[in-house]
Formats: C-alpha cells, sequence, structure tokens
C-alpha cells in the first residue's frame, strides 16, 4: 500500500472512530434538588427506625444512602454551599446507621459508623447533626457501661453552638447527661441536670425549624424516659416509677418500641421496690411482637434473672418464668 493510500485509510478510520465514540458526559451540577431528594430518604430512615429500630436493614440501607451521597461528592459539581450540605446529608445517613447499630446491640459496627460519621459531619460544618452524632456516642458509651467516655462524648454534644442557640437542644444534652450520671450513682448530678432539661424543654419554641430526627422523638415524653433511665441506673426507684408512668401517658402512638422500653423499665422499677406482682403484670404487659427486639429482649432477660434473685420460686417468678418460655417458644 501507497504511503498516501495509507494515510488516507487510517485517517478514515479514525475519523469514522471519532465521529461514532459517545461524547464525554458533562459532570453532573448538585443542587438544591439533589440535598431535598437525600433528605426525604433521611426521613424514610426516620421513620423506619421509629416502626422497627434496630434492625441491620435500616444500618445496610442507611450506610448505602450515605455512600451515595458521598459519591455525588466525586462525581459532581457544586457550590461550597451544596458540597456542605451534601456531607451533612452523608453524616445524618451515617448517624441513622450508628443508633440502628446501637438500638440492635452490635456496638463494635456501632463504634465503625461513629468514627465515619464524625469524620463526614466535621467536614459538613452543620453543628446540628454533630450534635447528633456526639450525643449518640453518649448513648452508645453509656450502653456500654464506660460513663466516663459517655460523658466526655456527651460534653462533645453540649459544647457546640447549637445547643447554646436551641433549648431544645441543650435540653436533650442534659437529659443524656443526667442519664449517664445515673450510671455513677451520682443523684445530686441527676436532679439538677433534669432540672436544667425541664427549664431548657419549656424555653424552647415549639415552632422553630428543627431537622426531622429530633422533632420526631424529642419532647416531654422523651425528657422523662431519660429521666427515667437515670433514676433506674441511680436505684432511686420511686422517681423512676413517677417517670414511667408520666412516660407512657405522654408517649407518641407510633413509638411502639420505645414504648415498650419504658414499659420493661417500669417493671425494674417495681422490682426495685420489692413489688414482685405488679412487676411482673407490667413486663407481660409488653406486645409480644416487639419483645423480640434486640434492645427489648435483652431487658425482659434482665428482669427474669434479677426477679428470680429477689424472689426465687415464688408465684411471681414461676408466673413469670412459664410466660416467658412461652413467649420464647411462640417467637422462635
Amino acid at each position: 500500500m501507497r504511503r498516501r493510500d495509507f494515510i488516507t485509510a487510517t485517517g478514515g478510520t479514525a475519523a469514522a472512530i471519532l465521529t461514532h465514540a459517545p461524547a464525554s458526559a458533562a459532570p453532573h451540577r448538585i443542587g438544591t434538588a439533589d440535598i431535598q431528594r437525600l433528605q426525604a430518604r433521611f426521613a424514610e430512615v426516620i421513620a423506619s427506625d421509629h416502626r422497627h429500630g434496630g434492625r441491620v436493614t435500616i444500618e445496610t440501607r442507611a450506610v448505602q444512602l450515605a455512600d451515595e451521597a458521598l459519591a455525588l461528592q466525586e462525581h459532581g459539581t457544586a457550590s461550597q454551599r451544596i458540597r456542605a450540605a451534601l456531607y451533612a446529608c452523608a453524616a445524618s445517613f451515617m448517624s441513622s446507621a450508628m443508633w440502628a447499630a446501637i438500638d440492635g446491640r452490635r456496638f463494635e459496627a456501632a463504634l465503625k459508623h461513629h468514627q465515619k460519621a464524625a469524620s463526614i459531619a466535621a467536614m459538613s460544618g452543620d453543628s446540628t447533626i454533630q450534635f447528633r452524632i456526639w450525643s449518640h456516642a453518649g448513648s452508645l458509651f453509656r450502653h456500654l457501661g464506660r460513663p466516663g467516655d459517655a460523658l466526655a462524648a456527651n460534653d462533645v454534644a453540649r459544647g457546640l453552638p447549637i445547643a447554646r442557640r436551641d433549648p431544645m437542644f441543650a435540653s436533650l444534652g442534659h437529659a443524656r447527661h443526667a442519664a449517664i450520671h445515673g450510671l455513677t450513682g451520682d443523684t445530686n448530678a441527676v436532679h439538677r441536670l433534669l432540672g436544667h432539661a425541664q427549664d431548657a424543654l419549656e424555653r424552647a419554641d415549639a415552632g422553630a425549624s428543627r431537622p426531622v430526627w429530633i422533632t420526631a422523638f424529642y419532647d416531654q415524653a422523651e425528657l422523662d424516659s431519660l429521666a427515667l433511665a437515670a433514676h433506674l441506673a441511680a436505684g432511686s426507684w420511686e422517681n423512676a416509677e413517677a417517670h414511667a408512668h408520666r412516660c407512657l401517658a405522654l408517649r407518641r402512638g407510633t413509638m411502639q418500641r420505645s414504648h415498650a422500653i419504658t414499659t420493661v423499665r417500669l417493671a425494674h422499677a417495681q422490682l426495685g421496690q420489692g413489688d414482685f406482682e405488679p412487676a411482673v403484670a407490667t413486663a407481660m404487659s409488653v406486645p409480644v411482637e416487639v419483645s423480640t427486639h434486640p434492645r427489648v429482649a435483652g431487658m425482659l432477660t434482665a428482669f427474669g434473672t434479677k426477679l428470680h434473685a429477689l424472689a426465687a420460686d415464688g408465684t411471681p417468678d414461676l408466673t413469670w418464668a412459664q410466660y416467658a418460655r412461652d413467649i420464647w417458644r411462640t417467637t422462635a
């Protein structure tokens, strides 16, 4: 083949390739609509958590959505404001994954989620989601029996700007701090902090715009729930029972798992006062379909163990033992 013919032939081939090659897609411009879509997914995760709570499926879905939000950072263009909002969305999802793991008693996974959530939230500059993450960390360490770490983590949350600006956040921070101090047996701190939490909640503007994660659960009932946890941990049985009854009266009907947790805590408070028969009746009132939740099941098991230690082979002990066998046989 002559050189000129070769050049002509190869040039034509190259031209054909260029003509039929797909054009490079322009980078996606990330905007408010993308943020709103992610926020809608976050609201769905929150709603699912309230219905079911602690499930691995919720944790997995939240992690997937966090990855989706972070992928937009890598493959799209956006203003600085939108990028910060994307990081806040990703951190929100990771905080829900963290909470699902805590609620499901998967503490090692929760610790890993916390590390990722905290680093992403720091890049967002959003103190509301940072508050949620560090407040959850305080709860995580409280459940692990590490009050020192729990107090330190919750102090990070309480020191954030949002806790100074909005009394509702301040109230939640104080209430969770009280629950942690219950573990240490510092009843004076418990009473003081619960007083601060109540005062702050009463000052909070009910009509203020706040993230869905806090409006979905924090109210007077939740404050009483945390007060119940604090007094129960400190062995203040009568105070614990009083807050339990108030919480149950005020608790939103959609929060079945939270209602069950409060009911079991009430049973523990009655047990601590030696009211064995009422305690058993209270524990048996927990709906069967909720009793299999890891957190609820663990609390019911602890109830049975404590009841047997206090009233071995008595009528309440035997009644509960038979009931528990029937429940776990049915739900196995």
